[in-house]
């Protein structure tokens, strides 16, 4: 059957008083949080406030809860489109867009610099002009940040960060969720960063203060995050109350840290740099050894994909590594956020669809995570 607005409308209003389905997360129901990205970009973190992502974060659990643990259907995207631009290669990021839209009901599109004439014979401009009007949302994975600047500036539709030079958002979204149904909360958590002042750093020092975390960073010199961003990081520091430190000592970061997390030494683009690099960062090898000096509760992170240099193989494979649950999270972190940027997503009154079944739709209202009536357009 397909999905009906109208009936939607009326069913909804005679389940008024069922009971509420959704499981409590740890930031509690999101009554509590007025929160609406409805035509919002993400291109960086810095630009979302602490309940914003919070709130991010409790609807890509209940997503996760509803159709991977309870098998409940979701076509919230049912007529939607999402355009991909992919200057780089993929597989978590693609992947889990493609099928995390599809599963809502959407359609998204993969085009790459071979797909289609950005960058050939049509600047990005006009491209973003063009997807426009034939999509809902576009996911850029790109070279340069700068791009996404100018995408924003000339689209019509919510522009997404799938990964730039500068920022790797979200990559990061992923990680907290994953950390957050680890440790059951994120608040006072210590993350130790070990490896290059990477994009995916850059994320975690524009949002862990902001969600009550410390943050410890060991690069090797030379090789540090950009400045402008640490200042920015210091300054949150500062503002949530929480610890930042900033070493080339591997062994002092990792004091006291409840996540060790590195990425690759040598991304997309610095191939040619790969000698100088490798003999750089040697001795940030993330080992047994450095968990030694990690708290009793260390778990590892990597974004994938990973080199043995980068970590052995006994932290990458060993029950604290949760990489794998990291790599599936991206699928529930992306699928709410075309979601919440082209619905208005009003936490306070709104409805659920529980199950997809053969003869039709079924609803409930009350503390659930579909867009609020009067707003759902």
């Amino acid at each position: 059957m397909l999905f009906n607005v109208r009936s939607f409308f009326s069913i909804a209003k005679l389940a008024g008083n069922s009971k509420p389905l959704l499981r409590q997360f740890w930031y509690g129901p999101p009554a509590q949080m007025n929160v609406d990205l409805k035509g919002r970009d993400l291109l960086t973190l810095q630009n979302y406030k602490a309940n914003e992502l919070k709130y991010l974060l409790w609807m890509a659990a209940d997503l996760k809860q509803r159709i991977k643990h309870r098998g409940e259907c979701l076509p919230l995207m049912q007529g939607k489109s999402l355009a991909m631009i992919f200057e780089k290669r993929s597989t978590r990021t693609r992947l889990s867009a493609e099928t995390g839209f599809a599963l809502l009901g959407g359609h998204p599109s993969f085009l790459t610099t071979q797909d289609i004439h950005l960058g050939t014979n049509e600047n990005l401009t006009d491209t973003a002009r063009v997807l426009s009007r034939m999509t809902n949302a576009i996911l850029a994975r790109v070279y340069k940040h700068n791009d996404l600047d100018l995408m924003t500036k000339e689209a019509t539709i919510p522009i997404i960060n799938g990964l730039s030079d500068l920022y790797h958002p979200l990559q990061i979204l992923a990680d907290y969720l994953t950390l957050q149904e680890h440790y059951g909360g994120l608040n006072g958590l210590t993350i130790t960063w070990i490896g290059d002042g990477n994009n995916v750093l850059h994320s975690i020092m524009t949002s862990a203060a902001k969600l009550g975390m410390h943050l410890r960073i060991a690069t090797p010199k030379g090789f540090e995050p950009d400045l402008r961003i640490t200042k920015i990081s210091e300054q949150y520091s500062n503002e949530y109350g929480t610890k930042l430190l900033l070493t080339t000592d591997p062994l002092e970061a990792a004091d006291g840290a409840n996540v060790l997390v590195t990425d690759t030494w040598i991304s997309m683009g610095q191939e040619e740099e790969k000698k100088e690099r490798l003999k750089a960062f040697q001795g940030y090898q993330i080992t047994m050894q450095t968990a030694k000096s990690a708290a009793s509760n260390w778990t590892f992170l990597h974004c994938l994909p990973r080199k043995p240099e980068e970590v052995d193989d006994e932290v990458f494979y060993s029950p604290q590594s949760l990489v794998f649950q990291e790599a599936e999270n991206r699928k529930w972190t992306i699928m709410f956020i075309p979601l919440s940027e082209i619905y208005s997503m009003k936490a306070s009154s709104a409805i659920t669809l529980t199950r997809c079944m053969n003869v039709g739709w079924m609803f409930s209202m009350r503390h659930a995570m579909v867009p609020l009536l009067d707003n759902f357009d």
